[in-house]
């Protein structure tokens, strides 16, 4: 049990409340005093906004996040205007490849000259006070759908696929990056990152690390758009972690934070707002959390079949993170949710 916890059961034992000297409901009977009293406020800063590129024009559908687009380079960039009006202070970038530019290494990952690098450039010129995050892993990349190199056994090498991991993630904040987010669950690979940061002059860029992220079912229309659906050969469990455990996230997360993390995420968001409790409460840091593309796309099916409010209960998911103890929410529901925000 945390400290704030502890004192919060300490409290209750100290003040016993009973009817009808309490009377809960009075700070419920309007909305003035509802909002006066509210312990959590979800604000358009809170938001960093998911967004898909591809090497093409204009915006094509994803079929399976309705509302959402993949973006070409010149829509992306009118994206960072757009986060800067509505005051969503962050865009992470994650780019579709089609498969002519996948190859078994993940080459096209370490280009300078590739879409992410292109992208970043110009969203940084059209509205440089946008943060931007870009997602360091191979699996957009790879013929096989893995976020690292793949042995002739099946098996992915852990020290091999880092220093490519090292190398993206350099070409990254060479193009503008301000916050490099490692996706791939890689041993080792924020201290290696770290270091080549260091080593290469780049001391102010953020390490946002995917620490504790879990072997999920809820990841298939994120890798649908970024065309990694149809090459994935197998699963990710022997490096994503198992959705049974805990303790295994909090470990996770001291390793990240001990090798120069800035900031740690919790992977996919609302099955796992335990997780994200645990590990804003024993660490303290920033602590982001990832509502991921099965989320959006359930609570979006659902709105459109007339069973639930759509906008409610997106408001209400979001809201939720910030109850658990996130200090900010990657979401596909970012622009809509700011407009709601912004009134």
């Amino acid at each position: 049990m945390s400290r704030t916890e502890l004192a919060q059961k300490s409290a209750m034992t100290q003040f016993p409340q009973s009817f009808p000297a309490t009377r809960m409901r009075r700070l419920r009977q309007a909305p003035w005093v509802r909002s006066l009293t509210a312990e959590n406020v979800l604000t358009p800063a809170d938001l960093v906004w998911a967004v898909f590129v591809h090497d093409g024009e204009g915006r094509v559908p994803v079929a399976s996040l309705p509302g959402v687009d993949r973006l070409s380079v010149k829509e992306a960039a009118g994206a960072a205007k757009r986060a800067r009006a509505l005051g969503i202070p962050a865009i992470a970038v994650f780019p579709y490849i089609g498969p002519d530019g996948k190859d078994a290494e993940g080459t096209g990952a370490l280009s300078p000259d590739g879409l992410v690098p292109r992208a970043l450039k110009a969203m940084k010129d059209a509205a440089p006070e946008v943060g931007l995050i870009t997602d360091v892993a191979l699996d957009a990349y790879t013929s096989h759908g893995h976020d690292g190199l793949l042995d002739e056994d099946g098996t992915i090498p852990n020290d091999a696929t880092v220093e490519r991991l090292v190398r993206q993630a350099l070409v990254h904040v060479g193009a503008g990056a301000d916050v490099v987010a490692p996706s791939d669950m890689m041993d080792g690979r924020i201290g290696a990152i770290r270091a080549a940061f260091e080593e290469e002059g780049f001391t102010n860029a953020m390490i946002l690390a995917y620490a504790a992220k879990y072997a999920s079912g809820f990841y298939g229309p994120y890798r649908e758009a970024i065309g990694s659906a149809a090459a994935l050969k197998g699963d990710k469990k022997t490096y994503q972690q198992d959705p049974s455990n805990t303790d295994e996230a909090l470990r996770e997360v001291a390793l990240d934070l001990a090798e120069g993390a800035d900031m740690v995420m919790v992977k996919p968001g609302l099955p796992y707002l335990d997780i994200v409790h645990r590990v804003s409460t024993t660490f303290g840091v920033p602590t982001l959390a990832y509502q991921v593309s099965g989320e959006y796309a359930q609570i979006m099916a659902a709105a459109q079949n007339g069973w639930i409010d759509g906008d409610r209960v997106m408001m209400e998911t979001l809201l939720s993170f910030k109850r658990a103890g996130a200090s900010g929410v990657i979401t596909y529901f970012a622009e809509k949710a700011g407009v709601v925000l912004n009134g």
